[in-house]
């Protein structure tokens, strides 16, 4: 009875009773859900790789290649990043209507959830810039004086000092930024898409980019306000100059010629 007694009060088994009652009532499981979750994760994300393989085979390929190595007539997407994707993609570069020195905003084909799901593939096929976040590029909070400095200093000779967008060589021109997305500015600034040079956070911070986006929408945008009058196009003194000569000295010189021809016909009569 003694040995009995003893055995029944082992410290084993209140463990083991414990364990009995955290199977019956789903302890265990509970346990164990997070990993259950994270394998979860794992097969959306590789469900969403797999719907933007067959978005890519059908868009893409033909330009591409089939595993984005790139051909004669399109460049390797290996280690471009989501970021180019969605950048190119949601502005309607890509898919190209036909190759050229450059390749033109149009509308949108891919709705965004085919566009994450396209970059979601192109991504899985090398490291690359990701999707910046809402609040990385929000002008929100932002300096826009340091914005505008910036801005004159790596993008003015291009696309403007206000962002109008200008001619290159070749063809090839920096186009307006005038209305476009915020995220799209900032992605162009990570990727450097077509002639354009890449910033990345290694180069531009992430502050200098938020900088930049504020400065544009302060002077490039629907809410844009411009206290001076007609900004005749915002294109430069150049143009702005060469608009006074023609118009204005023009404007000049026919008036001049209506009053002689007025002063000549009253002296006949």
């Amino acid at each position: 009875m003694k040995k009995l007694s003893a055995r029944r009060r082992h410290p084993l088994a209140a463990v083991v009773v414990l364990l009995l009652a955290l199977a019956a009532t789903g302890g265990l499981y509970t346990a164990f859900a997070p990993a259950s979750k994270a394998k979860a994760d794992d097969s959306a994300q590789s469900l969403t790789i797999e719907e933007g393989k067959k978005l890519y085979e059908v868009g893409c390929a033909s330009c591409h290649g089939t595993g984005g190595q790139g051909t004669t007539d399109g460049p390797s997407l290996v280690g471009v990043g989501a970021a180019a994707v969605d950048f190119q993609v949601g502005t309607g570069r890509m898919p190209a209507q036909q190759p050229g020195a450059q390749i033109p905003r149009k509308k949108v084909i891919y709705s965004q959830a085919e566009i994450d799901q396209l970059a979601a593939y192109i991504a899985s096929l090398g490291a690359g810039p990701a999707v910046p976040t809402k609040n990385q590029y929000s002008p929100e909070g932002a300096d826009i004086a340091k914005g505008g400095e910036l801005f004159r200093t790596n993008c003015a000779q291009c696309h403007n000092f206000t962002g109008k967008g200008g001619a290159l060589t070749h063809g090839k021109y920096a186009p307006s930024l005038e209305g476009v997305d915020p995220k799209h500015i900032y992605e162009a600034m990570q990727t450097g898409p077509q002639n354009m040079p890449s910033f990345p956070d290694t180069t531009m911070s992430e502050k200098n980019k938020k900088d930049i986006i504020a400065y544009l929408h302060a002077v490039d945008s629907s809410e844009t306000t411009n206290p001076g009058g007609m900004e005749l196009g915002g294109l430069g003194p150049v143009s702005e100059g060469l608009f006074a000569w023609i118009f204005g000295l023009g404007a000049l010189i026919a008036v001049a010629v209506w009053v002689a021809a007025r002063t000549a016909k009253a002296k006949k009569s």
